[in-house]
């Protein structure tokens, strides 16, 4: 018999925000496929009984590509038994596992998904920082900073991101932040608009940046900013307090 997938976002970090759900699906599975977002505190807790494989995608180093990760996929439900692909975050905000599910349902392979909670939300929350406010921001778009590489042109409107009346979070944007900023600029929006980086959200070496994206460029040349993190654009991170 086919085992059955399940895609278990495990939030932005550390036991506290995984959800009961995906600890009892934890608990029963027979494999889990991780990387390192979800962190030391949670990979630490994976059952002994299962099969455990390090799928190793963290901060730009790939152990594994996604095209393989899919295919281990099919092959370790096809032996039958629980599989858990363990993601951080939410697995269908900027996670690939939509990609992950297409593969499995072609393979006629039962796949269900468990939410997580998202760090492009919950990151900016643990150091004070609202993502929608009344006063400051009625919307928030969240992007990602390293589209696909083998897009031939951008799917970024940039010129409506800089017109963009409320917060703009950016999901692995740690490397292309100083081009980011520049499009941004050069596409109408203020260069003293506020900008927060915070690395390692809800970690022990979590660390937050403040601002402006005139600044940025002569900021990160003292600061080395290090993924994981989440940019916050916008008036919101005003409301940051160190």
């Amino acid at each position: 018999m086919k085992g059955k997938v399940y895609l278990v976002g495990s939030g932005p970090g550390g036991l506290g925000l995984l959800t009961i759900k995906a600890r009892e699906v934890i608990d029963k599975a027979d494999v889990i496929l991780y990387d390192q977002l979800p962190g030391d505190e949670i990979i630490s807790s994976l059952p002994a009984s299962a099969e455990k494989i390090d799928v190793g995608k963290f901060g730009g180093h790939h152990t594994m590509k996604q095209t393989d990760i899919e295919k281990l996929l099919v092959e370790k439900a096809l032996e039958g038994g629980n599989v858990v692909r363990l993601k951080g975050g939410d697995p269908f905000v900027f996670g690939r596992g939509g990609e992950e599910m297409e593969t499995l349902r072609e393979n006629d392979i039962e796949v269900e998904v468990i939410p997580g909670i998202t760090s492009g939300i919950a990151v900016p929350e643990c150091v004070g920082i609202p993502v929608t406010h009344r006063d400051f921001a009625s919307s928030v778009t969240l992007i990602t900073g390293h589209e696909n590489p083998d897009k031939e042109v951008s799917s970024m409107d940039w010129k409506w991101l800089a017109k963009c009346p409320g917060t703009i979070v950016i999901y692995m944007g740690v490397k292309n932040l100083p081009l980011i900023s520049d499009l941004l600029i050069d596409n109408g929006m203020k260069p003293e608009t506020k900008i927060a980086v915070i690395e390692s959200g809800f970690r022990k070496n979590q660390r937050v940046t403040c601002s402006t994206l005139e600044d940025l460029k002569e900021v990160s040349e003292k600061v080395i900013f290090r993924p994981p993190a989440i940019v916050v654009i916008g008036e919101v991170v005003s409301l940051y307090k160190e």
